[in-house]
């Protein structure tokens, strides 16, 4: 008659175990050799112990609880059962108890069936006992039953969200020490306002006494810095992706996430931490040929540059667009395009006037296109033509008006950069009348400043690699780039920096730029002992590209400089590199200035 937990198949099998066990124990093989026979009841203790009872079935389990651990193994499984919820443990103690019962009445037929053993001589006894071949028989198939139901319930899973498995963790810590050294010749007269320090604090009265801000261009500084990111990419399904990263830095500048240890106030006070990516990504096509993209938020560069153009730590705010296309076996088509808003006006602009005024809204419309190109087995090229146009990014005259303090705005204050480096060329914003609430221009002229020129930025970006002695690989890296927008005439008739003669005489400044980096080494770095090396030259006008976003580190940060860079990384470990760097500048045009800086990096990632 069936039990009521033959439906399982594994129940099943464990119950014909726990009988078969009983009933194997019941069959005396005929061939045993005789054992002698014991006198006392010390040996009958000890050859109960240990050649009957080890094998017979547990002992009797109290009520309500589960055996304790027993020599027979299927037992042993149905208890794991239970602990693992397989089965209740009144299910488990009823198996056990039925498969008991039914042991003992199988085990009463098999004796009758078994012939009548020969007549014991004196002093023999018989031995039940299991053989080894029956038991390995009932263990391997007990456990191949209970794997194939393991793997259909899912046993031993993590007991982790399903959404964790969508989340790719990364990040990575730079320690660095800077060293900055200045030229014995450099113009400390006050020849180098710092404009930003100007434009992101109170207006500078130009009447007064005082400098304006002034850039460091005399005293040698070092100093200990710290960066550290981390970030998630975001697995969204159906083509969708996306991205988040926070990182470490002194302010919210756009192009340098670095932190000096010591600084935002010293004292081992705490730094802050930056949203430096946020993103959502959407990829339309993706195969072996055809590739296209978009996405949306703040996201790393879409555009193959350089650090002349842009700083290779920025992130682009707004919407962009990437894409290949398969020319042939050779050649493969790439281009990107995208819609960024480099400044919004605030809402309440001016905000302590009652009639607000308009927006001064800044945008960057970017495009570009080229080629990736496998001239040979050994030699690949990649060459790109952008276009970089930037709307509203020059400063505009303010209507002409009488400021009654440094803080009563002029309508075109918002034209001013919210954040720059040095070497562009700047202007004045406020049209200040002469009455005589200012003493005819003598007094109280507070100004803020804005970009002299317009940019519109043609790039064009080229790359060789030679891989004929891999893992040693060669690189050559280019890049020209020229302002169309700039127009020296203009410019020099409003231009309140970059002239020769400390700001009085004839305007010097230019549109171009251009950059070469050779590269040499095992340029994966993914091992102990890989190492790359570089040599560089650029040479960048003032008004080339805009100051604000391009290389922070190369002459302390921006434009109108010239110069070497000699550099190189070794990985100390997969996961782990150190790093020198040396960068001799000097500027192109306007008063002398030479800055010599030393960077050495430890750099680990995870």
């Amino acid at each position: 008659m069936p039990t009521k937990h033959a439906h399982h198949p594994i129940l099943a099998t464990i119950a014909a175990a726990l009988a078969g066990a009983a009933i194997t124990r019941a069959e005396e093989p005929p061939d045993l050799p005789p054992v002698t026979t014991p006198t006392t009841q010390e040996q009958y203790d000890e050859v109960f112990k240990t050649n009957i009872a080890a094998p017979e079935l547990p002992p009797e389990p109290a009520p309500q609880a589960l055996p304790a651990p027993s020599p027979n193994m299927a037992v042993n499984l149905v208890v794991l059962m239970v602990k693992k919820g397989v089965l209740t443990q009144e299910e488990g103690l009823a198996l056990i108890e039925q498969a008991e019962a039914e042991a003992k009445t199988a085990q009463a037929a098999a004796v009758a069936a078994v012939p009548p053993a020969p007549p014991r001589q004196e002093g023999e006894v018989s031995v039940s006992y299991v053989p080894q071949t029956v038991r390995n028989g009932i263990r391997d198939e007990i456990k191949q039953e209970l794997m194939a139901e393991a793997r259909e319930e899912g046993w031993g899973k993590s007991s982790a969200p399903e959404w964790t498995s969508r989340i790719r963790p990364f990040g990575d810590i730079r320690g660095r020490y800077e060293g900055i050294f200045f030229g014995d010749g450099n113009d400390n007269t006050g020849a180098f306002p710092n404009f930003n320090a100007i434009n992101t604090g109170a207006p500078f009265d130009t009447s007064g006494t005082l400098f304006s801000p002034q850039y460091n261009v005399d005293q040698d500084r070092d100093r200990a810095r710290l960066r550290v990111r981390l970030g998630a990419d975001i697995l969204l399904g159906d083509g969708f992706t996306g991205g988040l990263r926070v990182a470490t830095g002194d302010s919210n500048s756009p192009v340098s996430p670095n932190q000096s240890l010591g600084g935002s106030g010293g004292n081992f006070s705490k730094y802050q931490i930056w949203l430096d990516r946020a993103f959502i990504a959407y990829e339309a096509v993706k195969n072996e040929d055809y590739e296209l993209s978009a996405v949306i938020g703040r996201f790393d560069n879409p555009f193959f540059s350089t650090e002349v153009m842009w700083d290779d730590d920025i992130g682009f705010d707004g919407l962009a667009l990437r894409g290949r296309a398969s020319v042939n076996d050779r050649v493969t088509a790439f281009g990107a395009a995208g819609l960024f808003p480099v400044y919004n006006t605030d809402l309440n602009f001016a905000s302590n006037q009652p009639s607000k005024f308009e927006s001064q809204d800044k945008w960057l419309y970017g495009a570009q296109a080229g080629i990736d190109w496998t001239i040979n087995e050994d030699l690949k090229a990649k060459f790109g033509v952008a276009w970089y146009e930037f709307s509203n990014i020059e400063g505009e005259l303010s209507t002409p008006y009488v400021p009654l303090g440094p803080n009563d705005a002029g309508n075109t204050d918002a034209t001013r950069p919210s954040f720059a480096q040095r070497g562009n060329t700047y202007m004045a914003l406020r049209n200040i009348i002469p009455t005589a609430a200012n003493g005819f221009g003598t007094t109280n002229q507070w100004q803020y400043y804005g970009l002299a020129s317009s940019f519109q930025v043609l790039a064009l970006t080229g790359k060789l690699e030679y891989s004929a002695y891999d893992p040693v690989k060669f690189a050559l890296t280019g890049e020209f780039l020229k302002n169309l927008a700039f127009d020296a005439n203009d410019i020099g008739a409003i231009a309140v920096n970059n002239r020769i003669g400390a700001g009085t005489g004839t305007f010097d400044g230019g549109d171009t730029a251009w950059n070469m980096m050779f590269q040499f080494g095992k340029t994966a770095m993914d091992k102990r002992g890989d190492w790359v090396a570089g040599l560089g030259y650029r040479y960048v006008e003032s008004d080339a590209v805009v100051d604000g976003f391009t290389d922070s580190d190369f002459g302390g940060g921006g434009t109108n400089v010239h110069g070497f860079t000699l550099g190189g990384a070794v990985a100390v470990s997969p996961n782990v590199r150190l790093g020198l760097k040396w960068m001799s500048s000097d500027e192109v045009s306007g008063p002398p200035l030479s800055t010599d800086t030393l960077q050495f990096d430890i750099n680990a990632k995870f």
